[in-house]
């Protein structure tokens, strides 16, 4: 098991949803909690809620300078959790330029400003522990889901790149690969999502993964089958299914 007690742990995209509920079992553990996201309300709101030691800083993870400075500003940690993410349903049909470069420049090249600028200093200290939040969804293509999809599958290779570089050192890699969680990017569905979690649900799922010594982590555990199996399937019979 991890030790949480002194230990300051930096959330990138927990203003809300499963960040917060996340930040809220770390400061509860006993850990040193900062939060970042765009909103400063939201931000402060949650600061105040938390029962340890915690702050936030504001980031915007889709400008390069922005996170510089908030790097800069939150100092060495022990660990970093990215869940920040944005989130539009629609297929290529419906390709919306915009809400695409959105998800693909945030999910993805966002994820990648922030390890650039935490990863190189964990690397010359031999410690530090990375958790990054990948999707179910990107296991495999799936319908009605251009940019997301896409995005997801770039975080979970990028998690799988580092954790081969890193994994005999002191750097400590993890993924996390939920399901449908309910918050305000699900409620942008008009569909029936199965094994919709609530956050604090999923937090506490991502709260065991992270406490443990594992790489990869998908959930919920039934659900997760689905999409894993698909990847043995034959594209012939995998998009005859999931179209």
């Amino acid at each position: 098991m991890r030790e949480w007690k002194s230990k300051r742990y930096w959330l990138v995209g927990a203003s809300d949803g499963l960040g917060a509920a996340v930040a809220h079992k770390l400061s509860r553990a006993g850990a040193e909690v900062i939060v970042s996201a765009r909103s400063e309300d939201k931000l402060a709101a949650l600061v105040a809620e938390l029962p340890g030691k915690a702050s936030y800083q504001v980031v915007d993870v889709s400008d390069n300078d922005s996170v510089k400075a908030a790097a800069e500003a939150v100092g060495e940690v022990d660990g970093v959790i990215h869940l920040a993410g944005v989130y539009w349903p629609f297929g290529a049909k419906e390709w919306d330029a915009d809400q695409a470069n959105a998800m693909a420049d945030i999910n993805f090249t966002g994820l990648m400003r922030v390890m650039g600028q935490v990863v190189p200093g964990m690397v010359a200290r031999d410690r530090g522990h990375i958790v990054i939040t990948s999707s179910l969804t990107g296991f495999r293509g799936l319908p009605g889901s251009i940019a997301y999809t896409a995005s997801k599958a770039g975080t979970m290779s990028l998690a799988e790149c580092m954790y081969a570089d890193l994994r005999k050192t002191g750097v400590d890699v993890q993924v996390i690969n939920p399901g449908f969680i309910k918050t305000q990017l699900t409620d942008k569905n008009d569909f029936k999502m199965p094994f919709i979690m609530e956050p604090e649900e999923a937090a506490q799922e991502v709260f065991e993964h992270i406490s443990s010594d594992h790489f990869k982590k998908s959930f919920p555990w039934l659900f997760s089958l689905v999409f894993r199996f698909s990847q043995f399937l034959p594209d012939w019979l995998y998009f005859r299914v999931f179209s």
